[in-house]
């Protein structure tokens, strides 16, 4: 079904997952910029904003001020500093959220062009139920997934056995 929409799996199961527990009748508030999985929402039928690009370890006041039911959060909380403080600041009740999990053996991301785009943490999945828990967050579903590259070698053939995404619904407590 999504094959020919989606650019990789990643995407095909993000949706899946929010289309299984968020109604498209949902308003939903997308941590981050807009960016393509933001088109595949709305073409799903959600309302969605986003974020400006503000640093959100620093002003959270778009999220404070947000009126949407739920917050969506898809590989935005390994580049925070402090995770924990966007977590509290979130005033809806249903949170949508997925990180990178860290890999034994492979370091964790950091570009060498972009000073922004470089990951502060990769969680083990415990971690980051560990991390909804403490800021107030009770998860219902979670789902896990590898992400195979055709590369050769030890790592990609690792990453065909090894879940690589993490992705959660959690509730307000």
């Amino acid at each position: 079904m999504y094959e020919k929409t989606f650019p990789n799996k990643r995407y095909k199961k993000t949706i899946e997952f929010l289309k299984k527990h968020i109604p498209t009748t949902a308003s939903i508030l997308d941590l981050g910029v807009v960016n393509p999985f933001t088109e595949f929402m709305v073409k799903e039928g959600y309302k969605v904003e986003n974020t400006k690009g503000e640093d959100l370890d620093i002003d959270t006041s778009t999220i404070q001020n947000s009126k949407a039911e739920t917050v969506t959060a898809f590989e935005i909380f390994e580049h925070l500093l402090s995770p924990f403080t966007v977590l509290k600041s979130i005033k809806s009740d249903k949170l949508v959220a997925s990180v990178p999990l860290k890999l034994w053996f492979s370091s964790a991301y950091r570009s060498k062009t972009d000073m922004l785009d470089r990951h502060y943490h990769e969680f083990e999945d415990w971690q980051f139920d560990w991390l909804l828990e403490k800021s107030g967050w009770k998860i219902i579903a979670r789902d896990k997934w590898t992400n195979p590259t055709k590369k050769v070698g030890i790592r990609p053939l690792l990453r065909w056995f090894t879940p690589r995404y993490y992705i959660v619904y959690a509730e307000r407590v």
